[in-house]
């Protein structure tokens, strides 16, 4: 398909959006056709339940899509991912922490905490990366060790109030279940700016990706790009991480199917992988709906068992280069 124009290639990715959300906007305990809901039958079901799932699943596999297309052209590592440097973990055990500790918060303090737990993995980052001469393996690494012990502070959690703790199960394992437009409106403004953002970035990212002393080289300054596109990064999957909790794969797969089909220019890969992720998202989600009615797998799960032997394929398929 790289032999195809970019035009074209992202056109088919629109189509295969189009066409997926459709399919799974009639998946769930009562099946609707594509053609009650195109003729407007199920309006009421369609717009108020099905239809904010449909939107939010856009929003979320693109942020994660592009978060994970700036991470791996930062770190040069293809298997980095919002994952990777910590941004879920940390993102999960804020809100697990006020599920658990604070459940008389009202819902809108939800995804704050979980935004406010991602930034705190920036935050890190910055005091043990960024303040010595950044490197893509020093960025990996902490981003792990961060996720390390976020992620201990969440089992912790868990075992300390295992009462409390079911409240947080859902959430920790990544669904769509129970949003609503208020939800996509709290996310929509963040995707649409920050995915601006990191177009207008892509050069950098191009540049970046040829190495440190080429980039200096060319007049690029590697540390200041390297920090803003980290930043851009932590907002768009900490955003949607903050709204549907930790999914994860997402970020990984999506880069590189995009990768495969249009290349590494960035200008497209962004979109691309944007697109790819919609996707993904929209077929988990619909799997998770339409697998075992009316019971419900989070999407989370389902990216899991996708994404992880895709994971070992990647790794690999680069042990062997």
């Amino acid at each position: 398909m790289k032999t195809k124009s970019p035009f074209f290639i992202i056109s088919v990715l629109i189509g295969t959006v189009i066409v997926t959300g459709l399919l799974s906007a009639g998946v769930g305990a009562v099946y609707v056709s594509p053609v009650a809901i195109l003729s407007g039958e199920q309006s009421f079901l369609f717009m108020n339940f099905r239809l904010p799932r449909i939107v939010l699943a856009l929003l979320v596999g693109a942020g994660l899509g592009i978060s994970g297309a700036i991470l791996q052209a930062v770190i040069r590592n293809p298997l980095a991912s919002p994952d990777v440097i910590g941004i879920t973990k940390g993102a999960g055990f804020a809100a697990a922490a006020t599920i658990i500790l604070f459940p008389s918060l009202p819902p809108v303090a939800l995804p704050v905490a979980a935004f406010l737990g991602a930034g705190l993995v920036t935050v890190g980052l910055y005091l043990f990366a960024f303040r010595q001469k950044v490197q893509p393996a020093t960025l990996a690494l902490v981003g792990i060790a961060l996720g390390a012990i976020f992620q201990a502070g969440i089992q912790f959690l868990t075992v300390r109030y295992p009462v409390e703790t079911n409240a947080a199960l859902v959430w920790l394992t990544g669904s769509l279940w129970g949003k609503d437009w208020s939800d996509i409106w709290m996310l929509l403004p963040w995707i649409l700016v920050f995915f601006g953002i990191a177009m207008f970035l892509t050069k950098k990212m191009d540049l970046l990706q040829l190495g440190d002393d080429v980039a200096e080289g060319l007049g690029e300054s590697v540390r200041g790009a390297r920090i803003l596109l980290l930043l851009v990064s932590v907002v768009l999957a900490g955003a949607s991480v903050a709204i549907v909790g930790t999914l994860g794969f997402v970020g990984l797969i999506a880069p590189h199917i995009a990768r495969q089909l249009v290349g590494n220019k960035h200008v497209v890969l962004l979109p691309a992988s944007a697109l790819t992720g919609m996707a993904l998202l929209l077929v988990a989600d619909g799997l998770g709906r339409g697998l075992f009615p009316p019971t419900e797998i989070p999407a989370g799960i389902i990216t899991a068992v996708i994404g992880a032997p895709y994971f070992l394929y990647l790794l690999r398929r680069i042990q062997k280069t």
